[in-house]
């Protein structure tokens, strides 16, 4: 079959096909299929206009002709329109369909990437290739005598070419095509014989269109040979090689099954339930979540639905309370001059698009909840507001059916501003929730966002292009220039240069790479460019496997809104049993009328045991809590870090940029038979073009007027060369002394061992093949540091120091700051600090401080992540608490606050519970066989008031905490 959006030749039976109107049409890919599918008929009208122009169509639409095969092809046809005339015309007159010059592709006549030169057409399976030709014609078309002679047809222009008459060279070449080309049995795209992507197997020859397919069948055969139907013999293929866009389309399309399949949902608060498609949790009614994050930002699509019923909600809820409650008012200012009917109309006017459309989504959990019977707090939500709603409508539609007790100054008292202050307020906790929740999800996409989208790949014919990430395969070369990303993991084949890991390792200092040494994806190139193999790709990567780790540990249940699920699993059914049961009772044995008697004890048990106290218990405290924190330079995310700061027994820190400045900066200059201003001029007379981080700090001690050095020159693995005054200078390390043959003067030899000794780096400064000095670089202790060293050891916390930097340095900084050599971890990565952290939370609870994107997988995986307030965005992102200054010393205020917040919320949830316990059996009447008192439901949601009331007064005690 012929592809009809692009033209190219694709093999019955491949994976890329779609039925319209009868008719199977093949792809080469899913991109072509796609476009198809949104707009058959143009691309089946671009057809008529081949026809019209004597261009053959493709096969799929003759299939649709009522036509029969005769003989040696003649046919007989059906003359039911004329296009369909038009198009058998056209296939009687096909010509023999063409090879792209320059991948060996089968191109279909016609197709929408031509070019002629000398005559003569040449057809290209995409624009990449007709380029490729245009630029150097001479070098594609030697490759057609060369084809040829192994047995290959040529491409189909370039046989014109051959020592043949061009009538010979056409019915010679055609019937070769159809004996010789191939089909790649992985993904069906066909393949020119000879092309570099072959496998023998059990004697028969399969060709593929690149690498990635040819390791895909060679580790399961049968599974491809059996999908694809290949028959002894028959060499099966597809593509055009690496150099074709087609062939990366194709490496793509046969990632996206993985990638959707891979799609699932899951609850942050039970994790257990995993759906195929988005929306509430039946468990709990919670808002599912991804399971596998991507790099397209969320759309916020419920976010933007709460916000908008929040706004309605909020905008008729405040004139309704305005009115329920202007008679408490001197002069009633709201509702003077209005009858109790006309003012219960105006409050129905106001409720009903607060209870019905503005609660709908709380309904549907509530219907959810029993329908799976997992009864939640969106069950006695959607319970309160509908019998509120539902008692509030009868009271003014039949207020006759109400006994008296039930009557207050001869009317039925109507309860729309309860209905609707319940839902307003539960969709403000819901807009605040979501949006933190994006948050969490803006960290994962900044990690995703660390590797390049694209790749300069070197193909096999020698030849450069940029690729997109998704298509790079292990085994592919890459060319990594000056400044770059270094795209995916793998290891260099050709060049030097030194990398900035500081993403990965947290280490200040680019390390250097020489031939077969380990590069990392999303870590930044230096100066010198390179040639690397990809190794690790996509999922493989170590910046997705941090991404998933994140990802994982973000999803874990904060423990304690676990003991509030545990409690509104028994709350909700109690609650509910005990309405029902209100219900039952006063209809048996209740007085007369007992039927409004029993509605209106039930409305009232449901009313005041609605769960606004409850809500509000840990949110308020934590808002309170976490405003306190913040006039103290401490930010806390939520409930789950305030608990676990309290508890923490271990605290694991990264070095740089936590304990140290974070910068690398000059800290001595020694130097010898000169001044120390002349080796720092020198020095950064070399470094003023350059924008290494050792640069930068030579040339922020250096006086601002240094002169620049001429002819720098870079040499790799030693350091920099250049010329001033007239005299050689040069800067780098003992490599360089060596090559220079200059000698290191005794005194400087050992002021430069004391100065590796302590951690730090030397860079010795050459002036005429002469040593003029040495300077000390290094990453400063915070001034702060030991201090708040201190008074953590001293409030019970063990700290132990975790970084990716060398080992000499992490003892050296950790001496100075009094750790115990059994607490210091060095040379450490991403993945090692959270197994570090995992460890030590075998002993106890444990909270991770850092700074940097490497750091995100342990502050994730933490009891409680710490930030600091001066590193990256991924850090303060991932971690529960930030402290604003980058200061540990503030640590200690975040623990008093953290206890405060933690006694504040469990008193919140004892004041909701302890009016429930007292208001839920009054509501239901168990005072009227003793005292004849009944609890309206005017009294039961003066109650449910008066519980959040007490809840925001309690936890507004927190202001004064630390």
């Amino acid at each position: 079959m012929i592809d009809p959006v692009c033209g190219m030749t694709v093999a019955e039976g491949g994976p890329h096909t779609l039925v319209h109107d009868g008719t199977t049409y093949g792809f080469c890919c899913g991109g072509c299929k796609t476009k198809f599918a949104a707009d058959p008929a143009k691309y089946l009208a671009a057809q008529a206009a081949k026809v019209a122009m004597g261009t053959p169509v493709p096969a799929p639409a003759r299939k649709r002709l009522p036509m029969a095969m005769a003989g040696g092809g003649a046919m007989a046809m059906a003359p039911t329109t004329a296009s369909h005339e038009m198009i058998g015309a056209a296939i009687a007159a096909a010509a023999p369909a063409m090879i792209d010059p320059v991948c060996g592709m089968t191109v279909a006549p016609g197709g929408p990437h031509t070019l002629v030169l000398d005559g003569t057409t040449y057809g290209f399976c995409c624009a990449g290739c007709k380029t490729k030709f245009a630029a150097d014609p001479a070098k594609y078309l030697a490759a057609g005598p060369s084809m040829a002679a192994m047995g290959a047809p040529a491409p189909g222009p370039a046989r014109k070419r051959l020592a043949m008459a061009p009538a010979e060279a056409t019915e010679t070449a055609a019937p070769a095509t159809a004996a010789l080309a191939m089909i790649d049995p992985v993904c069906g795209m066909t393949v020119a014989p000879g092309r570099p992507h072959t496998l023998v197997l059990d004697g028969t020859t399969y060709g593929f269109c690149c690498a990635g397919c040819k390791t895909k069948f060679a580790a399961d055969p049968a599974k491809y040979l059996t999908a694809k139907s290949v028959g002894s013999g028959d060499g099966v293929g597809h593509g055009h090689g690496n150099d074709g866009a087609h062939a990366d389309a194709a490496r793509t399309e046969a990632a996206e099954p993985a990638r959707s399949k891979a799609t699932r949902y899951t609850c942050p608060m039970d994790p257990e339930v995993i759906e195929d498609r988005p929306g509430p949790c039946r468990i709990c009614g919670m808002a599912l979540e991804p399971m596998t994050p991507t790099a397209t930002a969320d759309d916020g699509g419920e976010l933007r639905d709460m916000t908008r019923r929040l706004i309605v909600a909020a905008v008729l809820t405040v004139p309704l309370m305005a009115l329920a409650m202007s008679d408490m008012l001197p002069g009633d200012p709201f509702g003077a001059g209005l009858s109790m009917r006309a003012r219960a109309l105006v409050e129905l006017a106001l409720a009903t698009p607060v209870a019905t459309w503005a609660a709908w989504p709380f309904y549907q959990r509530a219907i959810a909840s029993i329908r799976y019977r997992a009864l939640n707090m969106f069950t006695l939500i959607g319970l309160g507001v509908f019998a509120a709603f539902a008692y509030s409508i009868a009271a003014v539609a039949i207020p006759d059916a109400f006994p008296d007790a039930a009557k207050i100054m001869g009317a039925v008292p109507v309860y729309f501003e309860a209905a609707a202050a319940i839902v307003t307020l539960v969709l403000v906790g819901q807009v605040l929730e979501l949006r933190a929740r994006r948050r969490t999800g803006d960290a994962l996409r900044a990690l995703l966002e660390l590797a390049p989208a694209t790749a300069r790949r070197l193909d096999t014919d020698g030849t450069e292009r940029e690729v997109p990430l998704a298509v790079i395969m292990p085994g592919d070369r890459l060319r990594v220039r000056a400044g770059d990303k270094v795209p995916v993991d793998g290891a260099l084949v050709l060049g030097a240069t030194a990398i900035d890991e500081a993403i990965v390792t947290g280490e200040p200092m680019p390390r250097a790479k020489a031939v077969g040494d380990k590069v990392i994806g999303g870590t930044v190139n230096g100066t010198g460019a390179f040639v690397m193999r990809a190794e690790q790709v996509g999922d493989d990567t170590l910046v997705a496997r941090i991404v998933a780790m994140v990802a994982t540990a973000q999803r874990s249940r904060a423990p304690i809104q676990r003991a509030a699920d545990a409690a509104a699993a028994w709350f909700v059914p109690i609650v509910i049993a005990i309405a029902l049961a209100t219900f039952a009772i006063w209809l048996a044995v209740g007085p007369s009328p007992r039927l409004a008697h029993a509605l209106v004890n039930a409305v009232a048990v449901l009313v005041i045991a609605c769960p606004c106290a409850l809500g509000l218990a840990t949110p308020m405290s934590i808002m309170v809590a976490t405003g306190r924190a913040a006039q103290r330079g401490v930010l806390f995310r939520d409930a789950a870090a305030l608990e676990a700061l309290a508890s923490v027994t271990t605290l694991i820190v990264d070095k740089t940029g936590t304990l140290t400045e974070g910068a690398p900066k000059v800290v001595e200059t020694i130097a010898d038979g000169t001044s120390a201003v002349h080796v720092l001029t020198r020095a950064a007379a070399l470094e003023r073009s350059s924008a290494h981080p050792l640069a930068r700090a030579i040339l922020a001690a250096a006086p601002p007027s240094s002169p620049a050095a001429t002819a720098v020159t870079e040499v790799a693995g030693q350091g920099v060369r250049g010329t001033l005054d007239g005299q050689a200078i040069a800067l780098g390390n003992r490599a360089m002394c060596t090559a220079l043959g200059a000698t290191i003067p005794a005194t400087l030899a050992a002021r430069a061992a004391d100065v590796a000794a302590r951690g730090q780096t030397a860079v010795y400064v050459l002036e005429d093949a002469r040593v003029l000095g040495v300077i000390a670089i290094a990453d400063p202790i915070k001034a702060t540091t030991p201090a708040a060293l201190a008074a953590l050891r001293a409030d019970g916390v063990r700290v132990v120091m975790v970084t990716g930097d060398t080992r000499a340095t992490a003892m050296a900084v950790g001496a100075e700051l009094g750790f115990a050599p059994d607490d210091i971890r060095a040379e450490i990565l991403p993945d090692g600090k959270a197994a570090e952290v995992a460890a030590a939370r075998a002993r106890g609870p444990v909270a991770m401080a850092g700074d940097g994107i490497n750091d995100a997988p342990a502050l994730a995986a933490a009891d409680v992540g710490i930030a600091m307030g001066t590193g990256t965005d991924l850090a303060i992102e991932t971690a529960g608490v930030t402290l604003v200054r980058g200061d540990l010393g503030t640590l200690a205020a975040a623990r008093t606050i953290s206890r405060a917040a933690g006694r504040n919320i469990r008193q919140n949830l004892a004041f909701a519970f302890v009016y429930n316990a007292i208001g839920v059996p009054v509501a239901a009447g168990a005072l009227y066989p003793f005292f004849g008192i009944l609890l309206s439901p005017v009294i039961a949601a003066a109650a449910m008031s008066l519980s959040s009331v007490s809840v925001i007064t309690n936890a507004l005690r927190l202001r004064h905490a630390a």
